[in-house]
């Protein structure tokens, strides 16, 4: 996700990761989505502990764990990639949205709810495989989420569907969601990242990365 934000910017886009330094690798349920949310916290201060000092924040995660508490305690805009995501999705209309695992279902309601975007919010269509499952089949995970995609736009007479789904695979290890967003500022740098095996709050800042 890193490669990704910084390709899609300018030079004046500088963007690192950092790395919260507990939690499930994936979000599955009530009890690891609270355990995220604890990471969240805990790797910005960690983060800012040494020298980091953020212009923004993503939190790489779809689901945003962590999001509203970050924004009470860091002092500098903080978005979601699930919030990027609704609002990019309700510029066309009625969204769907479509993950797997069953009970990101009221997690992911709750949210749009939250965010004020309850009412956009069409439907939500999960499969039954985790996350992690889908991972661990590339080819069979594209094939049952275009479905699903498909089925969930008919269902519930969406304009647009939005896709949480594991990402690809980066330096050996993966996470994350398919969808995502960044907002761009000059002269800033952004720090992201979800990947299987932990979760990375972003943070964005002025100056060079750290090594």
């Amino acid at each position: 996700m890193q490669q990704h934000l910084q390709a899609a910017g300018d030079d004046a886009l500088d963007v690192g990761a950092a790395t919260a330094r507990f939690g499930a690798s994936y979000i599955a349920c009530e009890a690891s989505y609270a355990v995220a949310q604890h990471a969240v916290l805990d790797a910005w201060t960690f983060a800012y502990a040494n020298g980091e000092r953020p212009d923004a924040v993503l939190i790489g995660c779809f689901g945003d764990p962590g999001l509203f508490a970050l924004r009470e305690v860091c002092g500098v805009p903080v978005a979601g990639l699930a919030e990027a995501a609704f609002m990019a999705a309700s510029v066309h209309g009625r969204f769907a949205i479509v993950t797997g695992g069953e009970r990101w279902q009221p997690m992911l309601q709750r949210l749009a709810q939250s965010l004020g975007h309850a009412a956009a919010l069409a439907g939500i269509h999960t499969v039954a495989p985790s996350g992690a499952e889908l991972a661990a089949d590339p080819a069979g995970a594209r094939t049952l989420l275009a479905q699903a995609c498909s089925d969930a736009a008919t269902r519930f007479d969406a304009q647009a569907v939005i896709l949480a789904a594991p990402a690809g695979r980066h330096g050996g290890r993966h996470r994350g969601a398919g969808a995502r967003s960044a907002h761009r500022q000059r002269d800033s740098r952004c720090l992201v990242g979800t990947r299987r095996g932990r979760l990375r709050p972003s943070v964005a800042r002025s100056g060079r990365s750290r090594d």
